[in-house]
């Protein structure tokens, strides 16, 4: 090799080999965690999607023993069960309810289980003797705030 011409040293070469070597595996790794994010947002998208669609149901029966028994569906490979405890509250047609929502696939472990808490407005679930006594009282404790009648 001529005194003028300069090139790389081994040395520089395999550092250089090292760099990139060392770049794509990070690369590679960070490309793998996006789509592993990618599959557990369709996951995740897929059961609320299906939550939404049995609370739906539920919201679409008027009858509360139908409601509180529940519905099953398939959707794909998943089987999806739904129930309802359902309470009155303290004031006319309102109910507290727990919605429990139950995934069962071949492809998870075990049961998925989603148990929710809610208040909701029902008149026709309302009893129509308990629904005069609630306002029966309610007017009673509105006497007493008013002044117009003793506690």
């Amino acid at each position: 090799m001529s005194p003028g011409s300069r090139g790389f040293t081994m040395v520089e070469v395999l550092v250089a080999l090292l760099i990139f070597a060392l770049t794509a595996v990070v690369m590679g790794s960070a490309y793998v965690n996006v789509l592993n994010s990618y599959e557990i947002a369709r996951k995740v998208n897929t059961r609320d999607q299906d939550l939404d669609f049995a609370r739906s149901q539920f919201l679409a029966i008027s009858d509360l023993q139908t409601s509180e028994t529940g519905q099953e569906f398939d959707d794909d490979d998943r089987h999806i069960k739904w129930t309802a405890d359902i309470e009155p509250a303290n004031t006319t047609d309102l109910f507290t309810v727990t919605f429990t929502y139950e995934v069962t696939s071949t492809s998870l472990p075990e049961p998925q289980k989603t148990v929710e808490t809610f208040m909701l407005m029902r008149p026709t679930w309302s009893d129509p003797a308990a629904q005069s006594q609630l306002r029966q009282a309610a007017a009673s404790r509105i006497a007493v705030l008013q002044g117009r009648q003793q506690p």
